[in-house]
């Protein structure tokens, strides 16, 4: 009878495989090492972390409300089905400008911009709601132009980091917002402006009390944050806000929403700061001194890189990668000290800041990084991780500007469907020193995703190869039994350029949208038992071991 703790050891050997790309490497396998073994102990019998079921969720940039009619690109067919199939998630709205956002009601864009749609809140059905929202295929085109423009503005000011001071929107905003969270069955959490400030520099209510109150009065379900990356307030607006004074304007929130019939146990989380650095560790902890109580989940952001100044060679270096377990570490011992037992989440994460690395953070080399940053935030025990942007400024979205899904879409995608909240744990026997080449193939384990048809017992192995040379996994008699589902990720394209591809393919399958509405099918390859599996070069990969029987995957 196999042992309830299983140890798997994984051989990973490298090898001249036909059909792999023949490009030189840029590490130590250009040594003449033609082989390589990781051996990987893995436990079976237990859950080392159970994460949200919302664990991987998107955010909506609020750039997109500077100028309002683009929210009207939340009508989108294409982009509902999109988000719809990332589901279930949160969905954020906030990010830079939510800070100059001003609620400005009953000053409605039909008019204006030559739109009939019905305004939401009619006793129709939701299905109905929902197609009486859909965006006019001739309006989407036109918007969509426009956006390509407006983006270029935005980055501009992003670059300059001059901002309007007030950026106006009206309830039809709100509308088409909550629109599109109910229809994609995502959990709508709305930032509100916190450096809206009375002369004694405390948060100015009035403006959040309108929006709740109107939101109520339409029976909304929204969750909400106040403010974004406050460690910032001083250079974006000439405003310093304590950490300490801070918490205290979230303890007022809550009891402004504890006031509400609709929101008195609604979701509330912050502060939103920045990775720990130096002042932003004491706005942290002076943060969560005084506004603890008032929050479900301590906040924060995570970027790799400076976009302005990253290389292709940042997005595959395993330094950089192991560099968000660093700050993870530093953010729970700071919440741990303070508020023991508090969730955590990355509130807003990508690649690079500063709007993303252009023509990387949409290409198919930032998946290393997003599957690397889902896989070590679950091991370390962030509840949630909300991948900025869905659409919005900026260059690392999920969809490009025709709206159609980029590789870490489909990445996305593959995981919502195929990996559970369950984590396994895995670990990996490394040679010292930062330049072994076995930090070029990485691996996390969870539960398979059960709501997918996955029995019991079965689990899913996500594997990278940040290499170009091709990896050969070697399974132990403990899961050699099973058969498995593969599902490899490559670039269209060959050799390193294709690191720089805006398209990705499924087994060796170019994957895009049928149509508008549809999604293509994603099968995995079904492997008969094998002793090994094959990862190619610059590939990323999950391996659903059907018939596993992992017990602690009951």
């Amino acid at each position: 009878m196999i042992s309830l703790v299983a140890i798997l050891v994984v051989s990973v050997q490298l090898w001249p495989a036909r059909g792999s790309h023949d490009v030189a490497d840029h590490d130590a396998f250009g040594t003449g090492v033609r082989s390589l073994e990781v051996d990987l102990s893995v436990d079976l019998s237990r859950i080392v972390r159970e994460v949200d079921e919302r664990f991987l969720s998107v955010a909506i940039d609020a750039s997109l409300v500077a100028e309002e009619k683009f929210m009207y690109m939340l009508g989108s067919p294409k982009l509902r089905t999109l988000a719809k199939a990332l589901s279930p998630s949160y969905l954020r709205f906030g990010g830079t400008r939510q800070d100059f956002m001003v609620f400005n009601p009953e000053k409605y864009l039909m008019r204006s911009h030559g739109c009939d749609q019905q305004k939401p809140g009619s006793s129709a059905g939701p299905e109905d709601s929902c197609k009486k929202m859909e965006l006019p295929t001739l309006l989407e085109a036109r918007l969509k132009k426009q956006w390509i423009q407006q983006q270029a503005l935005l980055r501009k000011e992003d670059l300059q980091m001059k901002y309007r001071r007030r950026v106006k929107f009206t309830e039809y905003s709100v509308d088409l917002l909550t629109s599109f969270a109910n229809c994609t069955d995502m959990d709508l959490i709305f930032g509100l402006n916190a450096l809206l400030r009375t002369s004694d520099n405390i948060w100015n209510s009035s403006n959040a009390r309108s929006l709740i109150k109107y939101c109520e009065s339409k029976q909304y379900r929204i969750s909400w944050e106040l403010g974004n990356e406050p460690n910032s307030y001083e250079k974006k607006a000439g405003v310093r806000v304590s950490g300490s004074q801070l918490g205290e304007d979230f303890v007022n929130l809550r009891e402004i929403l504890q006031d509400s019939k609709l929101y008195h146990n609604t979701g509330l989380y912050g502060p939103d700061i920045s990775q720990p650095r130096d002042h932003r560790k004491d706005l942290l902890q002076g943060f969560l001194t005084t506004g603890s109580q008032a929050i479900n989940a301590c906040t924060w952001h995570h970027y790799y890189v400076n976009g302005r100044e990253a290389t292709l060679a940042d997005f595959i270096s395993p330094q950089v990668l192991d560099s968000l377990g660093l700050k993870i570490s530093e953010v729970l011992e700071s919440v741990h000290l303070v508020s023991p037992g508090m969730r955590s989440w990355l509130g807003e994460s990508s690649s690079a800041y500063g709007g993303g690395a252009e023509g990387l953070s949409d290409a198919f080399a930032a998946g290393f990084m997003w599957l690397d940053k889902l896989g070590l935030a679950a091991k370390m025990g962030l509840d949630v991780v909300i991948r900025q942007v869905l659409i919005g400024s900026g260059t690392y979205h999920l969809v490009d500007d025709n709206l159609d899904p980029l590789p870490d879409y489909w990445l996305s995608l593959l995981y919502k469907r195929l990996v559970g909240p369950e984590v396994l744990m895995v670990e990996r026997l490394l040679l010292a020193g930062l330049q072994n080449p076995r930090r070029k193939v990485r691996v996390y384990l969870h539960c398979a995703n059960r709501n997918r048809g996955y029995s019991k017992g079965a689990v899913t192995l996500m594997a990278m190869n940040l290499a170009a040379r091709p990896s050969r996994l070697t399974l132990p008699a403990l899961l050699s039994p099973s058969t498995v589902e593969a599902f490899v990720l490559q670039s269209d394209q060959p050799n390193e350029a294709g690191l720089y591809s805006r398209s990705v393919m499924l087994n060796e399958k170019l994957l895009q949208m049928l149509d508008d509405q549809t999604l293509p099918e994603l099968k995995g390859n079904i492997l008969p038992p094998a002793d090994h599996l094959s990862l190619p070069g610059f590939s990323l990969a999950f391996f659903v071991f059907t018939e596993a029987e992992a017990a602690a995957c009951q």
